[in-house]
């Protein structure tokens, strides 16, 4: 299965920290059958984040993302997610946390 891990952050296009999550996520899905073929980090800018996404969706059968701010009101990375596959954004207040 081809997969494609995309990391948002822009704290990651800036040198800022590592980007220790897409290589522990492609470890661990090369390791479990899946073909990593495609790493894609785009920074917190929605329109450029949506992009990414569809760009993804065409040439991967998986895809995962990783970063954000988690289920936070300031999250954009499932408003552009769902934007990108053209279905509603529906929260589910359960998954806000704390």
């Amino acid at each position: 299965m081809i997969t494609e891990i995309i990391t948002t952050g822009s704290e990651l296009l800036l040198g800022e920290i590592a980007n220790e999550n897409a290589q522990w996520l492609a470890a661990f899905l090369n390791e479990h059958g899946y073909t990593v073929a495609y790493m894609t980090v785009v920074g917190d800018n929605p329109l450029r984040m949506e992009e990414a996404f569809r760009h993804a969706l065409t040439r991967a059968d998986l895809v995962i993302t990783s970063g954000g701010l988690g289920s936070t009101l300031g999250d954009i990375t499932k408003k552009a997610g769902a934007r990108a596959m053209n279905l509603p954004f529906v929260r589910i207040e359960e998954e806000r946390g704390g």
